[in-house]
């Protein structure tokens, strides 16, 4: 004969083990940093030591590092969207990462890297462009397509004018 299974557990998850579903939920969708899911777990009422103690343990075992949640979102947003410096600082800080790992993960990119990843945007650009236009119509599209990256002025006017003299050139011949 076989022993009766035991009742099922009719005790309520407590709090602090439904903040940390919720992280975990969130965290399926895409990584996200310690501020965001701070955030989330305020806007449901969650009180701070909950939150701190999950948040913690989440940190503890590598579900949540700020520093390569910054060191990816750069790595992915250069590359997909051509996102400058700047705009990459302000997105980070929008999402609560600490100003000192934010000014660590963009060291690594430099003024002649993102001349050259301009000089890559507007390239593609240039490409898909007819070229009836006449440049000053041109020049500003390509500036303003710059400028939504986050590239300064000087940066975008120098690499639109260089890049559509090349492409003009480059349809002559």
């Amino acid at each position: 004969m076989t022993a009766p299974c035991p009742p099922p557990s009719t005790s309520e998850p407590s709090r602090e083990e439904r903040a940390r579903a919720l992280c975990l939920r969130l965290l399926t969708a895409r990584s996200r940093t310690r501020a965001e899911l701070a955030g989330q777990l305020a806007k449901r009422g969650y009180p701070d030591d909950i939150s701190n103690r999950v948040l913690d343990r989440l940190a503890s075992v590598g579900l949540v590092d700020d520093t390569d949640f910054a060191e990816n979102w750069v790595q992915t947003r250069r590359a997909n969207s051509g996102k400058s410096k700047r705009a990459l600082a302000a997105e980070l800080h929008n999402k609560g990462v600490d100003n000192d790992v934010i000014t660590e993960v963009l060291a690594g990119i430099d003024a002649g890297a993102e001349r050259a990843r301009a000089e890559q945007l507007v390239r593609a650009r240039l490409r898909r462009e007819a070229l009836t236009e006449d440049d000053t119509r041109v020049i500003r599209k390509l500036v303003a397509m710059l400028a939504r990256r986050g590239y300064g002025q000087t940066v975008a006017c120098e690499v639109a004018l260089a890049e559509l003299a090349t492409e003009r050139e480059r349809r002559r011949v």
